[in-house]
């Protein structure tokens, strides 16, 4: 069960990164730069503290290690080829601000366990900059199969994981991305929904030549 576990959710992480990288690549997506500089950032610490922790193993919690490669050859692809509205905003930057200071704090304390828990709260910080930007825009740009999957890998991670820091990651990932698959779903009814709405309400306006035609 261990090997099936590791060896699908390296599957379906691979997946995701040649899908994400390719709709990048080709400016069919708009994916939030500071979002993944973010997670390049966490999941790296969030492996180190897991594994500082007890004595574990990079198998041990097959999601961390893959998300760490997932998450970086992703934000090199957005780095090189995004759009531009993938640049840093004032709240990115607070954002990263925060991911800082939970950084030094591993660093001063070596406390790994609550370190760890932290970096959750960092993981959770890093969907910020997406999810604002879902909830203010009328047009997904988050691809839906990516995040799909992107919730699938940690249920499968759940089989092999050891211990209950590498059960929290994974279920902070499962909620973390179910969120933001309702705001795009948000996004996709409101589209859906806009023109029947635009259609069915009467146009008020008449133009001069309508105007002056009537009254002739």
């Amino acid at each position: 069960m261990k090997e099936f576990s590791i060896i699908t959710v390296s599957i379906i992480n691979l997946i995701i990164g040649l899908r994400y990288g390719i709709l990048t690549y080709k400016q069919k997506i708009k994916p939030s730069l500071a979002m993944w500089v973010f997670f390049t950032l966490a999941v790296t610490m969030s492996l180190i503290t897991y594994m500082a922790d007890g004595n574990y193993s990079i198998w041990d919690n097959i999601l961390n290690t893959t998300d760490l490669l997932l998450v970086f050859s992703i934000s090199v692809m957005i780095y090189f080829f995004g759009d531009k509205s993938s640049e840093f905003t004032s709240f990115d930057k607070g954002c990263l601000v925060a991911v800082i200071f939970i950084m030094l704090f591993w660093f001063v304390t070596k406390t790994h366990f609550l370190s760890h828990i932290l970096v959750q709260t960092i993981l959770v910080i890093a969907y910020f900059p997406v999810i604002r930007r879902l909830w203010q825009s009328k047009e997904n740009t988050e691809p839906f199969s990516v995040w799909i999957l992107l919730m699938i890998a940690p249920a499968f991670s759940l089989l092999s994981s050891k211990g209950s820091l590498a059960t929290i990651y994974a279920v902070r990932a499962i909620l973390s991305t179910g969120i933001l698959l309702l705001l795009m779903l948000r996004i996709q009814l409101f589209k859906r929904n806009l023109p029947r709405t635009n259609y069915n309400k009467p146009s008020r306006k008449i133009s001069l030549k309508q105007y002056i035609k009537k009254r002739a």
